[in-house]
């Protein structure tokens, strides 16, 4: 069993196809872009309000228990009727939402666990009305899968005129209410406080979340109901901070992925419109997902490479800093054996993060003059004025922090390294200057090594005499 594209299609050009679609000179076309459109825009608010709410599982639930209704109502008119179907399905979702009701107040059943038993209970029973249909005399159940899965190719005018009312109802009820739902939504001890009817409320929202999902059935179908009303208004919860920019955002992903659904179908051979829909959708959320401005996944793995590069390269000159300082300043050049041995690794690896230096201006490389014992001549590294700067600020925030851990938070100097280690990278300037005022400018660390002042920093190694150098030592 299979949703329905919009039409059998003529094996023409793709490029016509698209444009026969755009251009809206069919009927039927007409028909089923407005009224996937029109249904994505209501899924999409009352979605927003579902995932706000944290029912998200009701959706689905609701979608499921509207199965034997349908089946009641074909059983009913004998023949597959849509005003008897209609019918059906609007009893069992008021079922569904009376048992979830009943469930909730009078027994001590989670929301949760009573969604669950509502919606594999009511479908269950769906289920087997669908296959008591099957042996009927007046029937099989043909044309009854697309309420499972959706036939939007079946869409009439008469339908488009239920979805339109059903659309006009939602936006009557959600901006009659707005801030009853808002409050009762995001606080409802306060709403209980002020007497608001929280519980009639809730109960009506229900009521007008079953009346969606029962319009939106001939379109994308009870299995897939649930994933319209959620993946919009998800994929606006990544974007929107208030609640009026929240339902416009859900509301245009909703209707775009109706239209883009219906456009695919049509565009395309066997495809089926209502699952098109729902993909078009999860493709709308993974791209908000990826390439959000600011928290987007890709935005965020390209900060984070980016820091990972920049505390290899902070570790890199806080490491010639140290070896030059173990050699009391006495060149404005180190061995890359040294810095290897420094920090332990290899010449590959060591080789890699000169040349990032390198590339972004923090030092220079050279080979030996000459070698000794006719060995291969030795890679010498210097620091540029801005790479001794920032050799400077990483090595005086690391000791900094050590010194305020051992001193105000009373660590022992042979505990603080590691947690140096992590912070010396996140330090701001005001930070530092407001730990160097607790600190009072202090100018050892707790191992008695010297720490840079923004003198220091400023002034630098490199282009000062030698005697300046002996007088900072001393």
């Amino acid at each position: 069993m299979w949703g329905k594209q919009i039409e059998a299609i003529n094996p023409i050009d793709l490029t016509e196809r698209a444009l026969r679609f755009w251009e809206m000179n069919d009927h039927s076309v007409r028909i089923v872009a407005l009224g996937s459109a029109l249904i994505g825009l209501s899924c999409a608010l009352m979605g927003s309000y579902v995932v706000t709410r944290r029912l998200s599982l009701f959706g689905d639930t609701l979608s499921h228990a509207v199965l034997p209704g349908i089946a009641l109502g074909f059983m009913w008119a004998e023949s597959k009727n849509n005003v008897s179907l209609m019918i059906g399905a609007s009893i069992a979702g008021f079922l569904g939402i009376s048992c979830i009701s009943f469930l909730g107040r009078f027994t001590k059943i989670s929301q949760d666990s009573a969604l669950g038993i509502v919606l594999s209970g009511f479908y269950a029973v769906g289920i087997c009305m669908l296959t008591r249909i099957q042996k009927m005399d007046y029937g099989s159940q043909a044309g009854l899968d697309s309420y499972l899965f959706g036939q939007v190719s079946a869409l009439s005018t008469n339908d488009l005129i239920g979805i339109i009312l059903a659309l006009g109802a939602i936006i009557f009820f959600l901006s009659v209410c707005y801030k009853e739902l808002l409050v009762t939504g995001f606080d409802p001890n306060f709403a209980r406080s002020i007497r608001l009817p929280v519980n009639l409320i809730q109960y009506l929202l229900w009521m007008l979340l079953a009346f969606c999902v029962i319009s939106s059935l001939q379109v994308i179908g009870v299995i897939l109901a649930s994933a319209l009303l959620i993946i919009p208004a998800a994929t606006a919860s990544l974007l929107a901070k208030r609640m009026t920019s929240y339902l416009l955002i859900a509301s245009l992903f909703g209707a775009a992925a109706g239209v883009g659904g219906a456009f695919l179908s049509f565009f395309g051979e066997r495809l089926p419109t209502g699952p098109l829909i729902v993909l078009v959708s999860i493709t709308f959320f993974l791209l908000v997902l990826f390439f959000r401005p600011k928290n987007g996944m890709f935005s965020g793995f390209i900060k984070s490479k980016g820091q990972s590069r920049r505390f290899a390269m902070e570790n890199t000159l806080k490491a010639i800093y140290q070896v030059m300082e173990s050699s009391e300043f006495k060149s404005s050049t180190i061995q890359k054996l040294e810095l290897m041995n420094r920090r332990g690794i290899s010449s590959g690896y060591c080789q890699k993060e000169l040349n990032q230096l390198v590339r972004f201006g923090f030092a220079t490389t050279s080979l030996e003059a000459k070698s000794q014992n006719n060995l291969p001549r030795e890679l010498l590294v210097s620091l540029t004025p801005k790479g001794w700067e920032q050799a400077c600020k990483t090595v005086r925030n690391h000791r900094l922090w050590e010194l305020y851990l051992t001193n105000e938070a009373r660590y022992a100097p042979d505990h603080v390294h590691e947690d140096a280690e992590k912070i010396e990278h996140v330090l701001g300037e005001d930070t530092v200057r407001k730990l160097e005022r607790i600190l009072s400018n202090p100018k050892k660390d707790p191992h008695g090594k010297l720490i840079p002042s923004l003198v220091d920093i400023q002034k630098g190694w490199l282009g000062t005499s030698e005697l300046e150098k002996e007088n900072y030592i001393l």
